[in-house]
């Protein structure tokens, strides 16, 4: 009976298998990655108020969820992203891009929110504070615990919003290997069961 056992479809099995099995123990470290990400966060809302940076900083040092004051000297671009206030209502943060000295990458302030994409706060730079936030333009953004006139203040960055969802994921991978060797060895066994009757 073994010799009837289809070799090229189970060294295909297996190697799907063995794949499924290892993107679940990649999950399993993505999610200790995570949790030690989270951890070092929730750190970091619990320090003193630093600076915010002028000069370029590696990713694996980003200083999110710092509280931090900036100098904006002047704002040099405008644009928005969907966000929220601190009420939590959907909306649209207002977001400026700011010069703050004759070198360094400058810095990103989002001065706060409203329902109106195309809102305009009377704001041409100054001193900020507030929270560290990553920003997809330029990594770093400084989320404004106040908003000037026309705007509300918008939701600080939150932990909440920063899913660990990787241990599901490996269930999920795991799950799918062991139905993959279920499915296969009730093929082969109806399989050979069927050889076995002629």
């Amino acid at each position: 009976m073994i010799r009837r056992l289809p070799i090229i479809p189970t060294i295909l099995v297996l190697a799907a298998v063995a794949t499924m099995i290892g993107l679940g123990f990649w999950q399993l470290q993505r999610a200790r990655w995570k949790d030690g990400l989270i951890a070092r966060y929730a750190q970091a809302e619990k320090l003193p108020p630093v600076e915010f940076p002028t000069v370029p900083t590696p990713d694996a040092q980003l200083p999110l969820f710092r509280h931090a004051t900036g100098m904006c000297f002047r704002t040099i671009g405008e644009r928005t992203a969907a966000g929220e206030n601190q009420g939590g209502e959907p909306g649209f943060v207002h977001i400026v891009d700011c010069a703050t000295g004759a070198e360094g990458p400058g810095m990103s302030v989002e001065l706060g929110w409203s329902k109106n994409p195309n809102a305009r706060a009377q704001w041409r730079g100054g001193l900020v504070s507030g929270v560290i936030a990553p920003d997809s333009k330029t990594r770093l953004r400084l989320v404004a615990a106040s908003a000037p006139p026309g705007l509300e203040p918008s939701a600080p960055p939150s932990l909440d919003a920063i899913p660990n969802n990787h241990r599901s994921y490996a269930l999920q991978w795991f799950a799918f290997a062991l139905t993959a060797l279920i499915i296969y060895g009730l093929a082969v066994r109806k399989r050979l069961a069927g050889g076995a009757s002629r």
